[in-house]
C-alpha cells in the first residue's frame, strides 16, 4: 500500500462501540440503523475538512458508504465495495436467521457471515485467529448489536437504468465461493456497467483484504489509475498476466462486456495525477 499512501491522506471509521477499548452500551441502548451511520458520515468530513472521498467499506461498511453515496453523490469520487449484500433480509432469510440463532451462538453466526463454509471447516490459523478475537472480544454485546442492525437493513434499491444508483465509478469485490458471492454478483448487475468493475478473486474465500491483500492491493491502484489518480505507477508483472481475466471475466455473462476495467490507463502515463485525495475506510 506504500503507493497509495504517499498519495491519500486515510480516515478508519468505526462504527460506535467498535473501537478498540471501547465501553460496553449500557441495557436498552437503541443502537443506530446502518442509515442512521450513513447520516454521521457528513460530520465526520465536515470536520476533517473533506470535500470529497474515495470510499473503501467491507460488509456492512460498504452498504452504509453505498448508502451515504446515494444521498451525497457530489462528495464521493469513488467507492470500492468488498462483500456487498444491497439487498434487505427477505422472509426466508429472517426465518432462516433466527432458526440458526436458536442453536449457534453470536461469535458462530458472525464468523459463517464473514468466511465460507470450506473455510470454517479447515480451521486455517486465519480462522482461529478471528475466533478467538470474537469469542473473547470485551465489546461483544455492542458486536451483537451492530450485527442485529446490519441484519435489520433496508433495501438499497439499485436499479441499472433507474433514478436509485451508484453515480460514481465502483469496483465490486467479492472471494469465490464467499457467502456474499451471489449478493454481489446480483449488485453487478443493477449497476452502470460503465461506471462499474467487478472483481471476483479466486482462492481467496470470504474475506479477500485478508487473503489475498496484494493482489486487492493492485486492483486498488488500477481503480486509482482509471479515475486520474497516480498515471505515473507502474504496472507490475503480476498484474499485466491477471489484469484481464481478473475483470473481464466479471460480467454476470459472456456477452456484456465491460467498458471500464480495472487496468484503465495504467500504461499511459498522460492522465494527470491531481492533488492527494482522501480515502475512507469503514469495515465490519
Amino acid at each position: 500500500m506504500q503507493e497509495i499512501i504517499q498519495n491519500f491522506v486515510r480516515v478508519h471509521v468505526d462504527a460506535p462501540g467498535m473501537e478498540e477499548g471501547a465501553p460496553v452500551f449500557p441495557l436498552g441502548y437503541q443502537y443506530p440503523s446502518l442509515d442512521q451511520l450513513a447520516d454521521m458520515i457528513p460530520c465526520i468530513l465536515q470536520y476533517l475538512n473533506f470535500s470529497t472521498i474515495i470510499g473503501v467499506g467491507v460488509g456492512a461498511g460498504a452498504y452504509v458508504l453505498s448508502r451515504y453515496a446515494l444521498n451525497h453523490p457530489d462528495t464521493v469520487e469513488g467507492l470500492v465495495l468488498i462483500n456487498i449484500d444491497p439487498n434487505a433480509k427477505g422472509w426466508m432469510d429472517w426465518a432462516a436467521h433466527k432458526l440458526t440463532g436458536l442453536t449457534s451462538s453470536i461469535p458462530e453466526m458472525i464468523l459463517g457471515h464473514l468466511f465460507s463454509q470450506e473455510e470454517l471447516s479447515g480451521n486455517s490459523e486465519l480462522i482461529q485467529k478471528y475466533r478467538n478475537i470474537i469469542t473473547h472480544a470485551p465489546n461483544l454485546d455492542n458486536i451483537e448489536l451492530y450485527w442485529n442492525s446490519y441484519n435489520n437493513r433496508r433495501d438499497l434499491n439499485f436499479g441499472r437504468g433507474g433514478d436509485i444508483t451508484l453515480k460514481c465509478p465502483v469496483m465490486l469485490v467479492v472471494g469465490d465461493h464467499a457467502p456474499h458471492e451471489d449478493a454481489v454478483v446480483e449488485c453487478n448487475s443493477k449497476l452502470d456497467p460503465t461506471q462499474t468493475s467487478f472483481l471476483k478473486m479466486a482462492d481467496s474465500g470470504g474475506q479477500p483484504q485478508l487473503t489475498q491483500p496484494g493482489k486487492l492491493t493492485e486492483a486498488f491502484k488500477y481503480f486509482l489509475q482509471g479515475m486520474g489518480y497516480m498515471a505515473s505507477s507502474c504496472m507490475t508483472r503480476l498484474s499485466r498476466s491477471r489484469t484481464a481475466s481478473l475483470t473481464s471475466a466479471a460480467s454476470i455473462d459472456g456477452n456484456r462486456s465491460r467498458s471500464r476495467t480495472l487496468s484503465q490507463s495504467s500504461e499511459s502515463g498522460t492522465l494527470p495525477s491531481g492533488p492527494p485525495g482522501h480515502t475512507m475506510e469503514v469495515s465490519c
